[in-house]
């Protein structure tokens, strides 16, 4: 793992940046992309750049149970709203929250993925220590499933939704494993409320009760922190 620190989230967003910047030098790429307040300042820089990502692909992360691709809350129209909309890429792969078919769902993404391999995968982190909606307990070999949310995750995505009983409680996920195949992956924390997590992450032995300790056994890990984060390292 290399690891980075920043006075602020804005300057790890610019470094970001340029992760993206330099990938997209080389020609076209396929991009891993995550949803959450974490990345919203990268993507900005990215919406309002001169990058060209028309002939590139995307496969997002991750994607709740039972929302369609227009509601307001699905990570489809947040990455439209926030990135694709300004900056379209050649193809971009989403998973289909509404396919109650959950081996036809995760059995053609993890199709798609080997068809197209992932080259920089972005990552936030979970205050349990989660990576996508891989929660505690997930297998480091898994693959994209259906995964039935903690109630802390729960618990911090309710406010964005008008009820709590309308919060999901189920998504599809890509898995640990399908993470762990990408070239590169690029993981950002913000805050100290995360700062237990990133210090788990870097720190303690690789175990399923920490997620994101499975980033330990790849080769090519790039975490941007701010100080807030970092402040237990």
């Amino acid at each position: 793992m290399e690891i980075k620190t920043f006075n602020t989230a804005e300057e790890a967003s610019r470094e970001a940046f340029i992760q993206y910047r330099d990938l997209l030098e080389e020609g076209p790429s396929v991009f891993g992309l995550a949803t959450g307040s974490t990345p919203t300042e990268l993507y900005r820089l990215l919406r309002e750049s001169d990058l060209d990502f028309s002939r590139s692909i995307s496969f997002n992360l991750d994607e709740y149970i039972g929302l369609p691709a227009d509601h307001p809350e699905s990570y489809q129209y947040f990455m439209h709203e926030q990135l694709m909309d300004a900056k379209p890429f050649q193809h971009s792969y989403f998973l289909n929250g509404m396919n109650e078919d959950e081996q036809d769902e995760t059995g053609h993404y993890e199709d798609l993925l080997e068809k197209h391999p992932i080259e920089l995968q972005l990552l936030g982190l979970g205050r349990n220590g989660h990576i996508g909606f891989n929660e505690p307990g997930s297998a480091f070999d898994s693959k994209t499933r259906k995964v039935a949310l903690t109630p802390s995750t729960i618990d911090a995505n309710k406010r964005f939704f008008d009820r709590e009983e309308d919060t999901p409680r189920y998504a599809y996920s890509m898995g640990i494993g399908s993470i762990l195949k990408a070239d590169k992956i690029l993981l950002m924390a913000f805050g100290e409320d995360k700062a237990e997590a990133v210090r788990a992450m870097v720190n303690d032995e690789p175990s399923e009760d920490v997620p994101a300790t499975a980033l330990q056994n790849h080769d090519d890990v790039l975490i941007l922190l701010d100080k807030g984060a970092a402040k237990l390292l």
